[in-house]
């Protein structure tokens, strides 16, 4: 038997038979334990509810517990058989028809200085392996900020000059920023995308090294029936205290959890929209994604179009990896606890829209446990949130016919005599699978001393795990409020869109922190004292919840600061595999953010960037160049000529930003008005300080 088929038949049947029948025997004994912990007299109406929450909740964690846990044994043995890495044949000869592959780039006012850093480091790193030939780059702008859009050209320009006439970078702007990303790379298929057999699809943020960008490649050649590859970013580039602490957790627990995944998704694995390969026909021919009836935020675009793009190409017959083992990819994270949130508040608009593509025809099982698991991520906030509340209300009312269960200095409940080891066990149980796979991340160190030397040693790994536990313990009551408060609102119809993230190192003020966190704090004050006063029983249970929520904003400021975080490097505290052993392709990048190049257009460096469009003879042939020859309608036309004259008449500074950008956006209005700034009475200069 080929790998091939040993990969597509008994043994992908065996791993997926063990993961679920382990996930499903889990869960149900520890529903067993929880049901005979309940009181004699049957189940009440209240404890019922509890089960069925239980239920969805530990059915979820034993999902990612086993995952981290197969995971684990996958990395201890050091080799899959059955993963993309050992597969496939010999890929074709030297003198095979040759082949393209862009790396695309999609942006949405983003910085340009960090894209085009991110850029000229992944070329630089592909030069170095001596195997660049076929790969060209592309920046797909999707940019409304005038400004940004500018500067974009300049950047692009200058590097296409550096590079000379044998240099592939290419760069376009879109008219309208329609379907958002998934819209933008629909534009690249529809326009570019013959060209080329595949294209690697990154993020603002995102990192790849030369050599894993050329083994993407060589891996999709030698397996012809793969339509996707996914390799997993590892965070990395921050300095707060906050940043750190994910970087470090991704770093160690990552490869684990993508190993486990990989065990049992197999070739239907999943999309996470960026530091992925694409073969570009299939996913021309079948990743067009439809628009969902209905108004937003359950309708209109499908917003986390990725999970739906691999499950589009599986139904196609075409397989998605998860290439756990290749490094060399990364990303950087939010800086802050608000914009983790506030990146959180768009994937669930995103992620619940996929509960109406559950029963779509076609699909394959898995890329329905897909979707679930994408719905879930955000569900489970609130489900927990309701957990909590429905058992602090049978606590209330158990504790009006019932001793009280805490005595003295316990730590555990003294329950009724034949419950005790029960509910103690629930307990242990759940704890067990959420902490143990940091444990086991910890065995994999100790098994790989090279490894431990990488994280500053087992010691201050261990010590740090530690660290992080607790700060997650603090952090997740606000991430729930944070999430419930999300679901609420898109189940209110309430749409989010989708802003531009905050991506740079900034620390959080009292005036931030309190108008994002004032009314969690305000919660735990209150559920507090009711739970001291009213049901005493239950409030030591409810303390970590209550501290998490009532120190809200103290945490979210302190874990913002970069100093802290710095001090915490210099303790060798949450050092990260990729801090202490800095990757050549993030060397390359930091050296390129260190000394930025400049732009082919000198001279009035004082001007707005989208000015400069305008006035400024370089700026405005390459900008103008860049245009799509479309002229504007004649309603288009009057408009031009309104803000013309209001930009003649009262100064660039009273005109907004889409004012701005739809005077230069059009070849023939902006021609009109660079004559008419260069020939009127005043000079351009003064024009542009209004």
């Amino acid at each position: 038997m080929s790998s091939n088929q040993l990969r597509g038949g008994a043994g992908r049947h065996i791993r997926r038979t063990l993961y679920f029948s382990l996930v499903l025997l889990t869960t149900l004994g520890a529903m067993v334990l929880l049901i005979l912990s309940f009181q004699e007299g049957g189940i009440r109406a209240l404890e019922l509810l509890l089960l069925v929450l239980y239920a969805i909740l530990i059915l979820w964690i034993s999902a990612s517990f086993w995952t981290a846990t197969l995971g684990f044994l996958l990395l201890l043995r050091g080799r899959d058989p059955y993963a993309i890495a050992s597969a496939g044949h010999e890929p074709a000869a030297e003198g095979a028809e040759p082949f393209r592959t862009a790396l695309v780039m999609p942006v949405y006012n983003e910085d340009p200085t960090r894209v085009f850093a991110g850029l000229r480091a992944m070329h630089q790193s592909l030069m170095e392996t001596g195997k660049q030939e076929g790969f060209e780059f592309f920046i797909l702008s999707d940019t409304r900020d005038p400004d940004v859009w500018v500067q974009e050209e300049l950047l692009w320009r200058q590097w296409a000059l550096e590079l000379g006439p044998t240099g592939r970078v290419f760069y376009r702007n879109r008219v309208e920023n329609t379907s958002r990303k998934s819209g933008n790379l629909a534009d690249f298929c529809r326009n570019w995308g013959g060209r080329y057999r595949y294209m690697i699809v990154l993020d603002a943020d995102s990192i790849m090294s030369g050599e894993t960008l050329v083994e993407l490649v060589a891996r999709m050649e030698r397996n012809p029936d793969a339509g996707l590859i996914q390799v997993p970013p590892v965070p990395v580039n921050h300095s707060s205290l906050f940043a750190r602490v994910l970087q470090f957790a991704g770093s160690l627990y990552g490869p684990m959890f993508a190993a486990g995944l990989s065990f049992w998704q197999l070739g239907t694995s999943n999309f996470w929209g960026h530091n992925a390969i694409i073969r570009v026909k299939p996913f021309a021919d079948h990743c067009g994604l439809p628009r969902l009836p209905g108004s937003e935020p359950f309708g209109g675009d499908i917003l986390s179009h990725d999970f739906v793009e691999a499950a589009l190409l599986r139904r196609a017959g075409w397989h998605v990896w998860l290439a756990y083992d290749l490094g060399g990819s990364y990303e950087e994270v939010p800086p802050t606890l608000i914009d983790y949130a506030k990146r959180d508040r768009r994937w669930c608009q995103g992620n619940l829209q996929h509960s109406r593509l559950l029963l779509a025809r076609g699909f394959k099982p898995l890329s329905r446990i897909h979707f679930a698991m994408g719905v879930m991520s955000y569900l489970a906030s609130p489900l927990w949130l309701l957990f909590i509340l429905i058992a602090g209300l049978a606590a209330y009312l158990q504790s009006l016919e019932s001793p009280v269960y805490f005595f003295g200095y316990n730590l555990f409940p003294v329950w009724p005599e034949s419950y005790a080891v029960e509910m103690t066990t629930v307990l242990i149980v759940t704890l067990a699978m959420l902490f143990l796979p940091k444990i086991l991340a910890l065995v994999l160190l100790a098994a790989r001393p090279p490894l431990a030397r990488r994280f500053g040693g087992l010691p201050r790994a261990g010590f740090s795990v530690l660290l992080e536990s607790l700060l997650s313990v603090l952090l997740a009551p606000v991430l729930m409020l944070f999430q419930s408060k999300f679901v609420l609102a898109i189940l209110l119809r309430q749409n989010v869109g989708w802003p531009t993230q905050r991506r740079g190192d900034h620390g959080t003020g009292l005036a931030e922190a309190i108008a994002a966190h004032a009314y969690q704090t305000l919660i735990g004050v209150t559920a507090g004292l009711i739970a001291y006063y009213q049901v005493p029983s239950f409030f030591p249970w409810f303390t970590p919840v209550l501290a998490g929520l009532i120190l809200a904003v103290p945490v979210s400021m302190i874990t913002s600061r970069t100093s802290f975080g710095r001090s915490a490097r210099r303790l060798g505290l949450f050092l990260a595999a990729e801090e202490t052993a800095r990757p050549r392709v993030l060397q390359l990048l930091d050296q390129q953010l260190a000394s930025p190049p400049g732009h082919p257009c000198r001279g009035g460096e004082g001007h707005d960037l989208w000015l400069r469009a305008v006035t400024d003879p370089c700026a405005y042939a390459l900008h103008a160049s860049l245009l799509s020859g479309e002229p504007p309608n004649r309603r288009r036309r009057h408009y031009l000529e309104g803000l013309i004259f209001q930009l003649q008449d009262e100064g660039a500074a009273n005109l907004s930003a889409g004012e701005k950008r739809a005077l230069i956006a059009h070849r023939d209005g902006l021609a009109e008005l660079h004559q008419l700034l260069w020939a009127g009475p005043r000079a351009p200069i003064d024009t542009a300080k209004g």
